[in-house]
């Protein structure tokens, strides 16, 4: 696997305070379109491993739709309980209107 940027959306798909889940790598990355830009992180949960897909971008906060526990999108910490560990992020690029990021 090389780490190189993969294109994974336009710009335009994903509206602002959106988000949309993507696989790369057989991994789940959920992007999400912020006041501040567009961030990658991944999809479950630090907690229950619960899809963040089915919950709620509030700002540059993803909910969780289990336990409500909230992590920072633009560096994957955990913000409150039940969640203690972040949750991983992604480099994003955009050139043009696509939406690139690398996934090891």
């Amino acid at each position: 696997m090389s780490n190189h940027f993969q294109t994974v959306a336009k710009t335009d798909d994903i509206p602002q305070g959106k988000t949309r889940c993507v696989t790369v790598n057989k991994q789940e990355i959920l992007i999400c379109h912020t006041a501040e830009g567009f961030y990658a992180v991944n999809n479950l949960c630090s907690h229950a491993e619960a899809k963040l897909s089915e919950g709620k971008l509030k700002g540059c906060k993803i909910l969780c739709p289990l336990h409500g526990a909230a992590f920072d999108v633009k560096d994957g910490s955990a913000l409150s309980r039940p969640a203690s560990k972040p949750i991983a992020t992604y480099p994003l690029n955009i050139e043009e209107d696509n939406i690139q990021i690398i996934v090891p």
